[in-house]
């Protein structure tokens, strides 16, 4: 069969929400970047990858559940497609949707963030050399100990890549990921800094930008190469679709992954494609919301004397609130937190127990709150010496805020926050009686 690579490898006309950038001397501005938006960022949430079906005029896009589509003549596909694996028309119209959120030319949805992961590091040949910060999500440090060092493909964490990167490198690094804010410890990274002295050595940066959505931070616009995304937390936001999405402006990349894209076959079926379309158009509210109450929650959690620390880049006291503040939408923090119990991991778990509104679960970004204990749960396969060397304590409680009332949340977390403590009081004085 004749695969179609789907999309053109040269730049792709505008969209009518877009304007040329042009050089000083009003020549066209060449360099791999997307044209600027002329609208803004709701109003492309909305429009984006949203044409009006030029058949019925409906204003919302049919669900395309055909795998195989009709041929004219052999090797001639009656329209744009032919198989679904390689392309299907919600998958594109999803695709430049985000696209244009994230300010890039091209981006390319796979079927989770893992499978993101999976096909960036797969493009990268046997003995090439990864630099990444230490603290990252539990199942991308899996993969870059399990599967990528099996595959000839070494990682070497840092737990201060700013001041590291340098030293860091090596003939065979091929690419820097980051993850800003990180998981579960909220650290920042300011990728600008990052990025000038990768490119430098011709080195890729890759910024996972799941914990804020492209509606609080653009990677790329501050010199990242790559942005991924963990399409099933705030970009689709509704805890209903398992989905990655990568957003990125070169050419080559956009060859080289549209190919595995399609070689690997790790790609999202059409529904899921629409679901995630429909969630992404209210993006800027949930985000702005889970943002507003994460930052009443952290203020009320850091006021408590059962609370160790806070880790909330929305907070003065964050230590690199400076960063925040250059890199992210009007200072935002994101829906993203943690903090530190009194009483250690039982208080952590009792806290979990305790909440009404919070859920104990995994995930994030869905309008509904969730918390969780990471140390026991989505980073338990890293080893507690490691855990414990970035932060990631027995006692540490990751927060994603939804988009319920923000004095809801605040009572929700302060008296499971005292209940956690009682127990721990409590615990201790029988153990402390015996």
């Amino acid at each position: 069969m004749t695969v179609q690579v789907k999309g053109p490898l040269s730049p792709r006309p505008l969209r009518p929400f877009e304007r040329i950038l042009t050089n000083e001397d009003g020549g066209i501005d060449t360099p791999a970047r997307a044209p600027t938006p002329v609208l803004n960022f709701g109003t492309l949430a909305v429009h984006a990858g949203s044409p009006h079906d030029p058949a019925t005029g409906a204003v919302i896009e049919s669900i395309s559940l055909s795998t195989t589509f009709a041929q004219s003549a052999v090797g001639k596909p009656i329209g744009l497609y032919e198989y679904s694996r390689s392309a299907n028309p919600n998958r594109d119209n999803f695709e430049e949707a985000v696209a244009a959120l994230e300010h890039a030319r091209f981006a390319l949805a796979f079927s989770s963030g893992s499978a993101t992961t999976a096909t960036i590091l797969q493009s990268l040949a046997a003995g090439s050399h990864i630099i990444s910060v230490s603290d990252v999500y539990g199942g991308t440090h899996r993969y870059f100990t399990k599967v990528a060092l099996a595959h000839g493909v070494e990682v070497t964490f840092s737990p201060s890549l700013e001041l590291d990167v340098e030293e860091l490198i090596r003939e065979q690094t091929k690419l820097i990921w980051i993850e800003s804010p990180s998981n579960p410890t909220l650290s920042l990274v300011d990728i600008r800094n990052v990025a000038t002295v990768a490119h430098k050595h011709g080195i890729l940066v890759v910024v996972d930008n799941t914990f804020l959505s492209p509606y609080v931070q653009n990677p790329l616009d501050h010199g990242a190469d790559i942005v991924v995304h963990s399409v099933t937390k705030y970009i689709n936001g509704h805890s209903d679709v398992v989905m990655g999405v990568a957003a990125f402006n070169s050419d080559e990349l956009k060859e080289r992954l549209t190919f595995l894209q399609n070689a690997i076959g790790a790609v999202p079926s059409p529904f899921d494609c629409w679901l995630a379309h429909r969630g992404l158009k209210t993006l800027h509210l949930r985000a702005r919301e889970a943002s507003k109450n994460a930052l009443e929650v952290a203020s009320a959690l850091e006021a408590s004397p059962n609370v160790i620390a806070v880790n909330y880049p929305g907070l003065d006291s964050h230590k690199q609130r400076a960063i925040a503040v250059k890199q992210h939408r009007d200072g935002m923090g994101g829906g993203m937190l943690s903090f530190r119990l009194k009483g250690g991991h039982s208080a952590a778990e009792r806290f979990c127990q305790q909440t009404r509104i919070f859920t104990l679960a995994e995930s994030l970004g869905g309008v509904e709150s969730l918390c969780e204990v990471p140390s026991a749960m989505t980073h338990a396969g890293i080893p507690k010496e490691q855990r414990e060397a970035i932060g990631v304590f027995d006692d540490l409680v990751r927060l994603s805020c939804g988009v319920e009332d923000a004095d809801d949340l605040k009572k929700d977390v302060l008296q499971a926050v005292e209940k956690a403590a009682v127990g721990a009081k409590l615990s201790n004085g029988l153990n402390g009686s015996k």
